[in-house]
């Protein structure tokens, strides 16, 4: 591996002398790896290096088409702000294919902290700014510019189609062992689908959107509670508002890791949960809709299914999608999915009146 990587770093001009690496063990798409050179001055500086899976990205170069146009167009409307560099080659591309037909990117480091499951609110609540602020700065991007990268990506009804076929099939023989999950997923069907079938009627606006906002997206300072930039380009495109702010709560306000075993304790802590929603009102309450208003709360829900939707259907294709580090993953990531979407049942009401709090506050 350290010969793929410095070739990689070669093809992106790196200068220096190759010193070290190490894998990063984040999200489960892409391989990431920091890699470190010795300048000629004798210090030490990292990058970050990326092996995309063409498997979940069909089309890497529009990816990569995607990102430099909205990192320029981020530069050039918040120059105060910090957003990914991505390097070029010799002839000015911000991707390689190597001889085996990998796809690699290089950008720079940022000496910072990631959280997965962070307990202090302050942490949560910045990251909503974050998330907040990156879709206000994209506010007036043509949409029309943008690839979809994932086809259908956050469109649940669609989701839920391959799904049940993919359990009519049974390729793996698996379906037999998951009755339960498949139960309750499908028994909710209607109202996780909710907003996709708003947007097709019209009821609720595309935005660029960054469709990941896991809080493990944003990079915070060493040790602290500041946010820096927001990070993991690759399906920033059209989307729905409630989608983003859902995932991030999907993700930053469950009482456990989105994989835990212990899934029966998983449930949405409201607090991070009032966190998030001040961090990213602040950011957008005096351009939101009021069917955007209404959908909020609603869309943690119906990403949190959508989700358990997505890692059912994979553990019964035999896990070939997200990465996994033993042959139940998906499993665990189902169930875990499944508690929190019972539980974000249970607390909707509540969760919608905090989104009415913050909307009030910040549109006076």
């Amino acid at each position: 591996m350290k010969q793929a990587l410095k070739n990689v770093c070669d093809s992106f001009r790196i200068k220096g002398t190759f010193f070290d690496y190490e894998e990063l063990k984040v999200g489960n798409i892409n391989k990431t790896y920091r890699v470190t050179y010795r300048q000629d001055d004798g210090s030490l500086k990292s990058y970050i290096v990326q092996k995309i899976n063409t498997n979940v990205f069909k089309d890497p170069v529009a990816v990569m088409e995607n990102i430099d146009r909205i990192t320029e167009y981020m530069r050039d409307e918040a120059p105060e702000k910090r957003v990914l560099h991505f390097h070029h080659t010799r002839d000015r591309k911000t991707y390689i294919f190597d001889e085996d037909g990998g796809f690699w990117r290089l950008f720079s480091y940022f000496n910072s902290s990631t959280y997965n499951l962070p307990e202090n609110p302050e942490i949560v609540k910045n990251a909503g700014k974050a998330f907040g602020e990156f879709q206000m700065i994209l506010g007036d991007f043509d949409a029309s510019l943008l690839h979809e990268t994932i086809p259908d990506f956050h469109n649940t009804r669609k989701r839920f189609e391959k799904m049940e076929a993919d359990i009519k099939a049974d390729p793996c023989g698996l379906v037999r062992d998951v009755r339960e999950e498949i139960d309750y997923i499908l028994s909710v069907k209607d109202k996780a689908c909710t907003l996709v079938d708003m947007l097709a009627k019209g009821e609720l606006p595309l935005r660029v959107t960054h469709n990941d906002t896991k809080i493990n997206n944003v990079l915070f300072e060493k040790g602290g509670t500041k946010a820096l930039v927001v990070i993991d380009l690759d399906t920033v495109m059209p989307g729905l508002m409630a989608y983003d702010f859902g995932d991030a709560i999907r993700f930053a306000a469950n009482k456990v890791d989105e994989d835990s075993p212990e899934y029966e304790k998983a449930g949405v802590d409201m607090e991070m949960y009032r966190a998030f929603a001040k961090g990213f009102l602040k950011r957008t309450a005096k351009v939101l809709t009021e069917n955007e208003i209404r959908t909020l709360a609603l869309g943690c829900f119906a990403i949190t299914v959508e989700q358990a939707v997505r890692f059912l259907d994979d553990y019964i294709m035999g896990s070939t999608y997200f990465k996994i580090n033993y042959p139940e993953h998906n499993l665990v990531r189902t169930r875990c999915q499944a508690a929190l979407a019972r539980d974000m049942e249970k607390k909707l009401s509540e969760m919608e009146e905090i989104v009415r709090h913050y909307i009030v506050k910040y549109t006076k």
